[in-house]
């Protein structure tokens, strides 16, 4: 699985790391999720719901 931006890959994810990354988009934030996973997140303007 590729995960982009703009066209820009931003990382990569297979095997037991593609389908954890389904399963928590599945019943979480998938936003939330996908920042994880890119590393970019607790930058302090994250808000919880």
């Amino acid at each position: 699985m590729v995960i982009s931006r703009e066209g820009r890959t931003i990382t990569n994810l297979r095997g037991s790391a593609a389908d954890g990354f389904l399963r928590k988009v599945e019943r979480s934030d998938p936003q939330q999720v996908m920042a994880r996973v890119t590393g970019n997140y607790k930058h302090g303007n994250e808000r919880r719901s």
